[in-house]
């Protein structure tokens, strides 16, 4: 399967002292008793550099010799990798160069240069980078630093394994998100030599299910194509090291919409107070919309990043909000005469919606003459409270649409 063992990680474990942190483990009163288990987050969301990337970039650096690392490192990420990469380089002394995806979210570019990096925007996806990153490798003669399929980053991510069972002796289920497999096959090692009967649970983006698809086929399989919200976790196809790992190891993989993943960002914003980014949320969202029979127990989501960009929060609140019916988009034709958008604005009130945004617009050559149309956003209490606005707007004679 691999030569990467509890040995190997428990190694990573002392040398990182100093060079990542020891994250918090949190007990949730409030998700626990939504989801009738004992649940407890792994926050990795607030390590180093807002991510776990930190623990396998720098164990990795901490391997090399001195002339290894003159010439400096190049990866290519995402972003978690790359501020992970760029981080430790930089507390080394080591110059570090990251080809990052030209749709890469401006906050981790951003943060990648601020931490010491040089970056390469190249490419649609990850993929691309990868092979630029590559190139870039044998022209200036830099060491690769994988972002996942590599055992000295294996080793590095399951040192969180080692800080989960030691705060946490009782957990009977871990839930990890999945991209390249790095993160999960590090932890599965780990947890599955401590506690062998531990239940591992992964957990993909629907929309890049390359895990998921390669247990079907017994054989990794590169995606056409990969896209999600979560995109710390969208990689077209899994590591060859890890593929057989998560095979041995890993009991079920599951893959959550991204309406979910939306609501999980959502809910640990107002419930937890843990801003986190799609790739971390994934593991809630697998407990909250899953199988009844995915978890047993005392159950460990890792939140494995936090690096989500303040644009993309405003769409996911949006987006989460709509989801669990607290935000509504309507359509409403009515009269264009005095009085008229009063009398609407009123019945809303009365119904108990709140106004966000309002458009009022009589000029339009698709409306009939003295009939006007008015966009509304209106945040609501709940699918149920949605229904009785619909209604409400109904019977008093308006012709109302939803918009999505």
């Amino acid at each position: 399967m691999s030569d990467i063992d509890l040995a190997m990680i428990r190694e990573a474990a002392f040398l990182l002292q100093g060079h990542s942190r020891r994250t918090e483990l949190i007990y949730s009163d409030y998700f626990s008793a939504s989801t009738g288990l004992p649940l407890h987050f792994k926050c990795e969301n607030l390590q180093r550099t807002g991510s776990f990337k930190m623990r396998g970039a720098s164990n990795f650096l901490l391997h090399q010799s001195a002339d290894a690392l003159v010439p400096g490192v190049i990866t290519a990420s995402a972003g978690n990798h790359a501020q992970g990469v760029a981080c430790a380089a930089s507390r080394q002394g080591v110059r570090s160069v990251v080809v990052m995806p030209k749709t890469t979210p401006l906050a981790k570019v951003v943060a990648t240069r601020h931490y010491g990096a040089e970056v390469v925007l190249h490419g649609e996806g990850f993929d691309e980078a990868v092979a630029h990153a590559r190139t870039l490798q044998d022209q200036e003669g830099l060491l690769y630093l994988p972002a996942f399929d590599h055992p000295l980053v294996i080793a590095g991510q399951g040192t969180i394994a080692l800080e989960i069972l030691s705060d946490l002796p009782d957990v009977q289920t871990l839930v990890v998100p999945i991209g390249g497999g790095g993160l999960i096959s590090g932890i599965a090692i780990a947890a599955r030599a401590l506690k062998p009967d531990i239940r591992i649970v992964g957990v993909e983006a629907a929309g890049a299910p390359a895990a998921l698809l390669s247990r079907r086929k017994k054989a990794p399989v590169t995606l056409a194509a990969a896209r999600s919200l979560a995109d710390g976790i969208v990689v077209k196809r899994l590591g060859e090291l890890t593929f057989p790992i998560i095979q041995a190891l890993v009991d079920d993989i599951v893959t959550v919409e991204e309406e979910e993943i939306a609501q999980a960002i959502v809910s640990l914003m107002e419930k937890k107070k843990l801003v986190v980014e799609g790739a971390g949320a994934v593991s809630l969202a697998a407990v909250l919309y899953g199988r009844p029979d995915l978890c047993r127990g005392a159950t460990v989501c890792l939140l494995s990043g936090g690096n989500i960009d303040v644009q993309t929060i405003s769409r996911v609140v949006q987006r989460g909000m709509m989801a669990e019916g607290r935000y509504l988009k309507v359509k409403v034709e009515l009269l264009d005469a005095p009085g008229a958008l009063s009398a609407l604005t009123a019945l809303l009130a009365c119904a108990g919606a709140n106004i966000l945004q309002i458009s009022h617009d009589r000029r339009s050559s698709a409306l009939p003459l003295e009939r006007a149309e008015v966009r509304l956003e209106l945040e609501t209490r709940g699918p149920e409270h949605i229904a009785e606005v619909l209604q409400a707007l109904e019977r008093s004679g308006y012709s109302a649409a939803v918009k999505r």
